[in-house]
């Protein structure tokens, strides 16, 4: 029973990268009609503000320490970051530490500029062309800002740690009635968990209650008929596409400390998270929540010691088997449209 729960809570913790990002792929073809391959960049993008920020913390200068000495008794050479300098040494390693939620606030403007800039600059001429058209250009698109990442921060993944309060693992078992070190699960993955659910929450209550999000879900289902009435849709549609670049940069952000950012981890979550948009049905925003979660419970239980040994391989092939298995038995996905890519 112990193994299940660990085995759930992993897939929770995967799921809610897959949901997220899959959410912002769904939010950008359902109200623009794109297919965005560029969409895992925009989750890169993400993890490396957080790495930015890290860095802009840790910048210091060099000076001398005289109550320090070497072993011949001269003063030691001490690099103090100007973080202390500017809001004294508590702040300062206080800023430090926290430096992967405070670049939350430094991701959002960041990823709504670069939505901006993607949709207004390359994607709106795209619109009404082949789907085909619109994978390759994004594709290209991705593979641009994968190697501008890797020319300026390099090829090697970047170590970047969670604050020192949620570091380490707690006992989940205890918590549940099991016995002492039973289940044992490391703290951020549980945040990153309560953060994701925080914002698809966020983002289905915006589209829910508020006017913006009324009219958009409007146009989402009628495009035509929206804009009859002297609605802008366009420019709510190129908002919402900023929007959905920053959901996928703030799950970039919160990822940072479980897997260090590297160049390529865009690509790495591109192709499963199009499964899990293509499960859970082309257009529905519930659809790609549910599958992402799914199928990051399976692909946890598929990656058991007990379950590789029966099925070598399992655990890399299990996501596409559920996908092909789920498109034979409902081609629209879980819970797809019809007319959704049916032309």
């Amino acid at each position: 029973m112990d193994a299940i729960i660990l085995q759930i809570l992993n897939g929770l913790d995967k799921g809610s990268a897959y949901a997220l990002i899959a959410l912002g792929l769904t939010l950008i073809f359902g109200t623009l009609g794109v297919v965005n391959f560029a969409h895992g960049a925009l989750f890169m993008i993400g993890a490396f503000c957080a790495v930015t920020l890290s860095r802009i913390l840790t910048l210091s200068r060099t000076t001398i320490d005289e109550t320090q000495t070497d072993f011949l008794g001269n003063p030691l050479k001490v690099e103090v970051p100007y973080a202390h300098d500017f809001f004294g040494p508590v702040v300062g390693d206080a800023l430090i530490d926290w430096a992967v939620p405070l670049a939350i606030l430094f991701s959002i403007p960041v990823m709504l500029l670069v939505g901006f800039v993607m949709e207004r600059g390359l994607i709106k001429h795209f619109y009404k062309r082949p789907h085909a058209d619109q994978i390759l250009v994004t594709f290209g698109l991705a593979i641009v800002l994968q190697e501008v990442i890797k020319y300026f921060y390099g090829a090697n993944p970047i170590p970047t740690p969670a604050p020192d309060v949620f570091r380490g693992s707690f006992d989940f078992g205890a918590m549940v009635g099991f016995e002492v070190n039973q289940i044992i699960y490391p703290y951020w993955r549980l945040v990153y968990f309560a953060f994701a659910a925080l914002i698809i929450g966020a983002v289905f209550a915006f589209l829910q209650f508020t006017t913006f999000g009324m009219v958009v879900r409007a146009g989402m289902a009628d495009r035509e008929t929206v804009g009859l009435l002297g609605i802008d849709i366009d420019r709510r549609f190129t908002i919402m596409f900023g929007i959905a670049a920053a959901v996928a940069g703030l799950a970039g952000v919160m990822y940072a400390p479980i897997n260090s950012p590297n160049y390529h981890m865009g690509m790495d979550f591109l192709v499963l998270s199009f499964v899990v948009v293509v499960v859970g049905g082309m257009g529905s925003l519930p659809g790609a929540v549910l599958a992402g979660f799914l199928l990051g419970i399976l692909e946890s239980f598929a990656s058991m010691s007990a379950v590789i040994d029966l099925i070598p391989g399992i655990n890399q092939v299990i996501i596409y088997l559920v996908a092909i298995t789920i498109l034979l038995t409902r081609p629209r996905g879980l819970m797809g449209r019809k007319g959704v890519m049916e032309d």
